[in-house]
Parts: structure tokens; C-alpha cells; sequence
């Protein structure tokens, strides 16, 4: 919690990902993904409630099972309204800042969302993000932050289904929401970089980072993943090739 305000966060993930199916559920180090995912965002200070937004399809059973196991929450909805399933987790659980995170992101740091959810408090924003703009962070580093009532305003406006798909995305580009953006610096400006998970390719390379660094801590961070990199240029060209998906324009 911070000043009063309950923060959730939101970890969206299905088991019929198009292009890598059962994605979540993949091993790293002997853990599912999405176990990774929910440890990972379990440990940001801000933090209050991490809820998993799956979907009703049978196919994703196996991940309510898992939630279960860790005594973590979840929230069931519909496979392609995304927007509808995140606001509906965020309203049961009594959200008044979210944090949208994706189960295709099993580095994400929880450093780099405390100070995205410091940043929304602190500057009264609708949303803030380290994303949607030429300074970035490495793809599967960025996170967004919405000041709840904000996305719940757009999940009752919009019902263009590609908006719904891309979940809270006219607020990060409209010019009535105000946005904060954490800029990348350093070693961390690497746009380049593609550390998300989404295809085969994408799998050999988290798996590479996860077997050097996990053993040895647990909660290594975003600067940790990104010196090992710099110096195994040969993993780094496993993905460099695979083009990300793009939400509307």
C-alpha cells in the first residue's frame, strides 16, 4: 500500500497463446513461468495483492490449479476482452492503483514497478510506464501502472475490440490521460533488446538467463540480466530476428 491507496497487481496469461501455446506453464529453473511471474511481483514493496487474470476456457484449469497451490488469487474471464478481465480483477479485489502485468514477461524486475507505482502516486497521474517512447527499457522489462478509476472510465468508453485486446492502450496514447514515463539510462537504454516471451526462440534465451542467474539469486534484477547479456552477444541473437506484435495505431 502506498498512502493509503491499495495497489494489485494484475498478471494476465492464458494457455492459448498463439504463437507458443502453454507458454506459462513452461519450466525455468524447474518452476512454472507463471510461478516465476508471481514471485516476482510478490516482492515489490507497493505492492498489496498479486491476482492472476486467467481466462473461463477449460485449457486454462492448470493455471487455477497452480494459483491455488501458491495461495495466490485469480480472477476468470474472457480470453479476448482483455481490458473487461483486468478491470474485473481489479474491482473485485478492491483495486485503487493496478499494475498490468504480463505472464509474458518472466523478468520483470520489482524494482522497476515500485518506482513506476511512486512515480503515478507521487505525480497524480492516469498512468505511468518505462514504455511508448524512444528512451526504452529491453522489451519484457516495461510495465505500466493505471490509477484504477481511470481504467475503469475506458473499460465502460471503449468497445472497439482491438482496444479491448490491447488492455488500457487509449490511455497510454490519448492526450486527455496524463502519463508519466520512466525513462531508461545507461546500460538500460537497449530497445534492441527482446527479453519477452512469445515464441520458441524467445524461450531458449529467457531459459539461458534464468539457468546463469537464478541459482545463484533469486531476485536478480534487470541490471543483472542486462550485464549478462552485454557479454553473450550469442544468446542475445537467438531472438534478435522475431518481430513483436504491435497494438493499434
Amino acid at each position: 500500500m502506498i498512502n493509503n491507496k491499495k495497489v494489485v497487481a494484475t498478471i494476465e496469461g492464458r494457455m492459448t497463446s498463439t504463437r507458443l501455446p502453454g507458454k506459462i506453464m513452461m519450466p525455468l529453473c524447474g518452476k512454472p513461468v507463471m510461478q516465476h511471474m508471481i514471485e516476482r511481483h510478490r516482492r515489490s514493496t507497493f505492492t498489496d495483492e498479486v491476482v492472476v487474470a486467467t481466462t473461463t476456457n477449460a485449457a486454462d484449469d492448470p493455471v487455477v490449479r497452480l494459483c491455488e497451490s501458491l495461495n495466490c488469487p485469480y480472477f476468470r474471464g474472457s480470453e479476448d476482452d482483455v481490458l473487461g478481465r483486468i478491470v474485473g480483477t481489479g474491482t473485485k479485489h478492491n483495486a485503487d492503483i493496478l499494475v498490468q502485468g504480463m505472464a509474458d514477461s518472466p523478468l520483470v524486475d520489482w524494482r522497476i514497478v515500485d518506482q513506476l507505482i511512486q512515480m503515478l502516486d507521487e505525480g497524480g497521474y492516469d498512468v505511468t510506464s518505462n514504455e511508448f517512447d524512444d528512451d526504452k527499457y529491453p522489451d519484457g522489462f516495461d510495465m505500466r501502472v493505471y490509477r484504477f478509476p481511470a481504467l475503469q472510465f475506458i473499460e465502460k468508453k471503449d468497445s472497439a475490440p482491438e482496444y479491448r485486446e490491447h488492455a488500457g492502450y487509449e490511455i497510454r496514447s490519448g492526450e486527455e490521460y496524463t502519463r508519466g514515463l520512466l525513462h531508461a539510462t545507461g546500460d538500460m537504454l537497449w530497445p534492441e533488446l527482446r527479453l519477452t516471451l512469445d515464441t520458441a526462440e524467445d524461450y531458449q534465451l529467457i531459459s539461458a538467463v534464468y539457468e546463469a542467474l537464478w541459482p545463484q539469486n533469486q531476485d536478480f534484477s534487470a541490471d543483472d540480466v542486462v550485464q549478462f547479456l552485454k557479454s553473450h552477444p550469442e544468446l542475445v541473437a537467438i531472438n534478435a530476428n522475431i518481430i513483436q506484435k504491435q497494438p493499434p495505431q
